[in-house]
């Protein structure tokens, strides 16, 4: 699809007399107007009691179509750049992350060659400049160096050069020994460690899911505990260099994409415990459950309580695209999830962006790449899920904005000075700082196939499937981003 007019250039008027506001920095929600000129948010008017709580306005019935929020901050995507430009470029990364109303994304580190050094941190940050994106980038390093498990990175060069954070995702730590020198050290440099909890021993080969659809479609199993015991041991280190390290530096633990209740519970006791842990669920592992392998195109809350055991399907089964890491689980567990989110145990929703080309996506199930391309779709399934009860809107609005920001902004700042706070990534509805906003008509429709997406990386087993949550544009320090004001009238 050919780029917007709209992208980089500064929004010079832009008026919405009546929409609904969700502000998670202030906490506030309502029916409102803002105007931006000159890439400046100059006026923000509020109508009635905005006061963040859930009253007679709040309901989805009086809510005006057009939400207006900040624009959301990813803390897990994969860019594919340097080394497979095929299936997707920093550019092209970007592009996607603005039509789903993204202003700002974490980009992992298992690239080819893979970013463990300040020089590749840096030339990654100046490809996204030279994109002309107005979306912000900010890289992960190597926990290790080449991800090999072997030898740690040089993490404080990296964290010099712009890093913020480390993580060998795709890889996780198995030396319990590295991992928890790694955690120290990265503490030192306030900078998180970034962890793919598994264990290998307990996955290896496995295809999906262990469960009745592994079994009946005769894929290898993949058990929750191949997740489970890996966080219980990450968090199990991670108190021990907290009691071993008092008045140093704080580690920062951060565990991605988790998949099981179990995992989520594990958390949530840390949490508890007072440990310096965060965590982060993906828009797939909420929406969708291990029936989608069979071909079971019900969401995670509609299939809840009659899973799929062997009968009709909606597509085919063995479609590539729902070959994930972690797989997707059991309804309950996408459930307990959701469940996260709203009692504050899951601090952000990251979407894990996985473009793949058709190449290493169209072949046997069990070969084929891991991962979905996400970034795109991310608010529809959100708003499916709030639409449907599991979340209210303005929490939803946290976790994908202010939520991820307090989670980067838990480190400290770097020692060249330069500091990553919410209010930078997420200023809010704020008059008299440059806009950056997302705007999205909840009420109207889009279609996911190739000729809507902009990233290369077509895998999502959501093509040819409409869904409610369009975004019409991302504004981010100013400037356009991604843009489509023209606003059709709502489809049922």
């Amino acid at each position: 699809m050919p780029e917007t007019p709209f992208v980089g250039q500064r929004a010079e008027v832009l008026e919405l007399d009546d929409a609904w506001l969700v502000d998670p920095v202030s906490g506030r929600e309502g029916r409102g107007s803002v105007r931006v000129q000159d890439g400046v948010l100059v006026s923000v008017e509020w109508a009635g009691d905005a006061s963040g709580s859930e009253g007679s306005d709040a309901g989805t019935a009086e809510r005006p179509s057009i939400l207006v929020a900040p624009a959301f901050v990813d803390i897990h995507v994969h860019l594919r750049q340097p080394g497979r430009e095929d299936a997707e470029t920093i550019a092209s990364g970007l592009a996607a992350a603005a039509h789903g109303g993204y202003g700002t994304v974490c980009a992992m580190a298992n690239t080819t060659p893979a970013i463990d050094t300040a020089g590749l941190v840096e030339d990654e940050l100046a490809t996204a400049r030279r994109s002309g994106s107005p979306v912000r980038l900010l890289p992960y390093g190597t926990i290790t160096a080449g991800r090999r498990g072997e030898t740690l990175s040089h993490m404080g060069e990296m964290a010099d050069a712009g890093a913020v954070g480390f993580s060998d995702d795709g890889s996780p730590v198995a030396d319990a020994s590295l991992f928890r020198n790694a955690l120290a050290y990265a503490g030192s440099l306030g900078r998180m460690l970034v962890e793919h909890a598994e264990e290998p021993s307990l996955v290896k080969g496995a295809e999906a899911n262990e469960g009745l659809v592994a079994t009946i479609l005769g894929l290898r199993g993949w058990p929750a505990a191949g997740e489970e015991g890996a966080v219980a041991r990450d968090i199990a280190i991670l108190a021990e260099v907290v009691a071993s390290y008092p008045g140093t530096a704080t580690p920062h633990l951060h565990l991605t994409h988790l998949s099981t209740a179990g995992s989520v519970e594990l958390v949530r006791r840390a949490k508890a415990a007072g440990l310096p842990v965060t965590c982060d669920v993906t828009p797939h592992h909420l929406a969708f459950h291990d029936g989608w392998v069979a071909g079971d195109r019900r969401f995670a809350w509609e299939a809840a309580g009659t899973p799929w055991s062997g009968g009709t399907a909606d597509a085919l089964p063995f479609d590539q695209s729902t070959r994930v890491n972690p797989p997707l689980r059991t309804p309950a567990d996408a459930l307990a999830l959701w469940a996260g989110l709203a009692d504050g145990t899951v601090d952000a929703i990251a979407t894990d962006h996985a473009p793949h080309t058709q190449v290493d996506k169209l072949v046997e199930f069990g070969d084929a790449l891991p991962g979905i391309s996400g970034i795109e779709t991310a608010w529809s399934l959100v708003q499916a899920g709030v639409d449907a009860g599991l979340l209210p809107l303005a929490r939803a609005v946290d976790v994908l904005t202010t939520g991820p920001a307090r989670v980067l902004g838990r480190s400290a700042s770097a020692p060249s000075g330069r500091r990553r706070s919410r209010e930078a990534l997420v200023p809010g509805l704020v008059e008299g700082v440059p806009a950056t906003l997302v705007l999205i008509d909840t009420a109207d429709t889009w279609e996911i196939a190739p000729e809507t997406l902009r990233s290369k990386g077509h895998n999502t087993p959501l093509l040819g499937r409409r869904l409610r949550g369009r975004v019409l544009a991302t504004i981010v320090d100013g400037r356009f981003a991604y843009a489509d004001l023209e606003v059709p009238e709502p489809i049922a």
